[in-house]
């Protein structure tokens, strides 16, 4: 069953924290219970007022987590529930191979530039050397062609995951995992964007004081301004406008 959810504007947020997001993703994992899980901050709660395609596929994860801080703030504040916390993508990936360490949980990168699950996958590994890293896929920067696809399935299929951690952005990512979940033999999907380029060490994540503050999007457009700044000069405003 999945946690209970609420509304922010048009998007149900599963009400969770780190421990029973995890938590929720290894009861499914024991069900064998397929289902994906997106890693929602203000950017797909925007993209989702304007595009019903993607609304749909946030209010048909299994979970969707309060990725950004303001999330957390909205079920506290508007609906109570104090117990909400951020489930931060890199946090989530970061808790679920630190219990992997010692529990037989199988994991799949699909996502990145050329080179960069790879790369994730050693650095993970230096962590967590107990950890079950059973196969990595980079793919093309468009949608794959039927070969491409019969080539990850069977990938898939010999490395029998229990999660498929999908690096793409926001909607490419969540797109995907709707569209291939009952493709791929993988029991969980877990979208979570930027941790596969924080975690192989090719971009700096925010400290810790500015993810608590909110303000993580002001430090990640510094880092990378060309690419973000359209972004969130158009999703900040917005987001603030509508609910208040």
């Amino acid at each position: 069953m999945s946690p209970e959810k609420i509304k922010v504007l048009t998007v149900d947020v599963s009400v969770l924290n780190l421990k029973s997001a995890a938590q929720a993703v290894l009861d499914s994992i024991k069900a064998r219970r397929k289902g994906y899980v997106c890693v929602t901050g203000v950017h797909g709660i925007i993209e989702a007022q304007d595009d019903e395609s993607f609304r749909n596929i946030l209010n048909h994860a299994f979970l969707c987590t309060p990725d950004g801080v303001p999330l957390v703030w909205v079920g506290r504040a508007q609906y109570g529930k104090s117990e909400m916390g951020r489930v931060y993508g890199p946090d989530l990936m970061w808790e679920l191979f630190k219990i992997s360490d010692h529990q037989p949980i199988r994991h799949f990168f699909y996502g990145g530039k050329d080179g960069v699950a790879d790369l994730l996958k050693d650095r993970l590994l230096q962590h967590f050397p107990s950890a079950i890293v059973a196969g990595t896929y980079c793919p093309p920067f468009r949608p794959l062609t039927a070969d491409e696809e019969a080539e990850l399935a069977h990938q898939v299929q010999d490395a029998r995951p229990d999660i498929m951690w999908i690096g793409l952005s926001t909607p490419k990512q969540e797109r995907f995992m709707a569209a291939y979940l009952d493709k791929l033999d993988t029991t969980l999907m877990i979208g979570v964007g930027a941790a596969f380029d924080f975690y192989a060490g090719l971009v700096p994540q925010a400290p810790v004081w500015i993810q608590k503050s909110g303000l993580e999007w002001l430090y990640r457009l510094t880092k990378e301004p060309k690419r973000l700044w359209n972004r969130y000069s158009r999703i900040v405003p917005r987001f603030l406008f509508l609910i208040t």
